[in-house]
C-alpha cells in the first residue's frame, strides 16, 4: 500500500477510535456537558478529511504540475539542486511535501501552480539572488506571480517555522555547551553572539544578531536595526539582552560554579554572562592564551554568517523595501538550520572558511554607547576562564 494511502487508513482508525472512546467513557467532571462535544468531535472528524483527501490533492497537483513544467526536469545535472536551490534533491522534495498545504492556500486570484512550483520560485530568488523579470522569465509566470511565490515562501517560514530557530530549553543548553567544552576545554559555554550587515539598495543597511553553537546551528536571531548601529548597541535593544538580564535566561549553574555565558568580539562589553577578548594582551600572558582560545571558540558564528551570505539575495544589495530585506534574513537564517537538521550542506560555508578569513577574527573594537563600569563578577569569570585555558594548555604540552 501507498505509504499516503496507508497514512490515511490510519489516521481514519485513530480518529474513529478516539471518538468511540469520547462518546462511550463516562465523564466525572461538572463542566463537561453534551455543548461541548460537537467542536471535538469535529476537530476529529477535520483531522480524518484532511488525511482522507491528501491523495486527491496530490493528484490536482500533479495535473496543474503539467501546466508548469518545473526547472527540475530531466536533464538536470548532479549539482542541478544545490545550486539552483541551495539544497540536495532530497531535502527539496522533503521541504516541498512540508510546506505543500501551506503554500496551497492565500492566492489573491488562483494560479494554478503547485506547491512544488511556488516553493521552485521562492527557493530560486532566495538561492540566487535573481531579480524579478529572470525568475519570471526562468518559470514562464507573470511578474506579479513571480513576486507573490517569493514574498509567500518568506511570509510562510518566517510565520510557521520560527521555531526551527528558538534558544535551547535549559536541558538542550547543557548539551551546546558540552559541545563548547569538546571545542575549547572551557566549561559552560552556551553559544557566540555576533552581528552581520546587510546591504539594502537606497536605503541604510540593516543589522542582524544572531547566536550559534559549536555546529553553526542559529540559536537566536534578530533582524532589521539600522546598520550603523554599534553591536553593542543592538545587544542592548535586543530581547536576548533582556532575558538574560532577568535570569530568563543563562541561569543554570554547573558543579565547577561557572555561571552559563556567552561570547563576544571586541565589539561588546564585558558582562557577567557575556565574555570578550583581552584588549593589548601581552605575549605569552594568560589573557593572550585566553584570546587564542576565544578566537577558536568564535569561527563557528563567522563560518555561520559566511553560509547566510552564501545565499543569493543576501550576497549582494537587496533591490526592494526594507522589510524584505529582513524577511529574506529570517527565511535563510530558518532554511540554514532546516538543512543542517537534514544533514545538508550545501548552503554551509567552505570547510577551510577560518583558514582563508582569519583577520575577521581579530578583534573589532566598537564605540560602546555607555561607559558603565565592568561588574566584578564578571571580570572575576573571564579571569577564572583565562585561568582554566592556560590550565589545558599547559597539560597538552605536557
Amino acid at each position: 500500500m501507498e505509504p499516503r494511502k496507508l497514512a490515511a487508513l490510519l489516521s481514519s482508525l485513530v480518529s474513529q477510535l478516539l471518538l468511540l472512546l469520547i462518546l462511550t467513557l463516562p465523564c466525572n467532571s461538572p463542566s463537561y456537558t453534551h455543548d461541548s462535544l460537537p467542536p471535538l468531535i469535529h476537530h476529529f472528524l477535520f483531522s480524518h478529511q484532511i488525511a482522507t483527501t491528501l491523495p486527491r490533492n496530490r493528484n490536482r497537483n500533479r495535473n496543474r504540475k503539467r501546466k508548469h513544467p518545473s526547472p527540475s526536469h530531466p536533464s538536470r545535472t548532479p549539482d542541478f539542486f544545490p545550486t539552483t536551490f541551495m539544497m540536495t534533491s532530497s531535502t527539496f522534495q522533503w521541504l516541498s511535501g512540508l510546506l505543500e498545504p501551506l503554500l496551497d492556500c492565500r492566492d489573491p486570484a488562483p494560479l494554478n501552480l503547485s506547491p512544488s512550483l511556488r516553493l521552485s520560485i521562492g527557493l530560486f530568488r532566495l538561492a540566487t539572488g535573481s531579480d524579478y523579470p529572470q525568475i519570471a522569465s526562468r518559470f514562464s509566470v507573470p511578474l506579479s506571480v513571480a513576486k507573490f511565490c517569493v514574498k509567500q515562501l518568506c511570509r510562510v517560514l518566517c510565520t510557521n517555522f520560527r521555531f526551527w530557530v528558538s534558544f535551547p530549553n535549559p536541558s538542550d543548553l547543557r548539551s551546546v555547551s558540552q559541545s563548547f567544552h569538546t571545542l575549547s576545554g572551557l566549561p559552560n559555554c552556551c553559544g557566540v553572539v555576533s552581528c552581520s550587515r546587510f546591504d539594502v539598495l537606497n536605503a541604510n543597511s540593516i543589522a542582524a544578531q544572531i547566536v550559534v553553537d559549536s555546529s553553526f546551528r542559529i540559536l537566536s536571531i534578530v533582524a532589521g536595526f539600522q546598520g550603523h548601529k554599534s553591536d553593542s548597541t543592538i545587544l542592548r535593544a535586543s530581547t536576548l539582552f533582556k532575558d538574560i538580564e532577568e535570569g530568563t535566561l543563562l541561569n543554570d549553574v554547573s558543579a565547577n560554579a561557572v555561571n552559563q555565558y556567552l561570547i563576544g568580539d571586541s565589539g561588546y562589553p564585558l558582562l557577567s554572562w557575556l565574555m570578550v577578548p583581552f584588549l593589548d594582551s601581552v605575549p605569552g600572558s594568560v589573557e593572550e592564551n585566553f584570546n587564542n582560545v576565544h578566537e577558536v571558540m568564535r569561527v563557528p558564528a563567522l563560518r555561520t554568517v559566511a553560509s547566510l551570505k552564501n545565499w543569493g539575495v543576501l550576497s549582494r544589495p537587496v533591490d526592494e523595501e526594507v522589510k524584505m530585506a529582513v524577511a529574506y534574513t529570517g527565511a535563510c537564517a530558518i532554511l540554514h538550520n532546516c538543512l543542517l537538521m537534514r544533514e545538508d550542506f550545501s548552503a554551509l560555508a567552505a570547510s577551510g572558511f577560518e583558514d582563508h578569513h582569519r583577520h575577521q577574527l581579530r578583534p573589532r573594537v566598537l564605540d560602546h554607547e555607555d561607559d558603565a563600569p565592568v561588574s566584578p563578577k564578571a571580570l572575576v569569570l573571564r579571569s577564572s576562564l583565562a585561568t582554566m585555558a592556560k590550565k589545558i594548555r599547559r597539560d597538552s604540552d605536557s
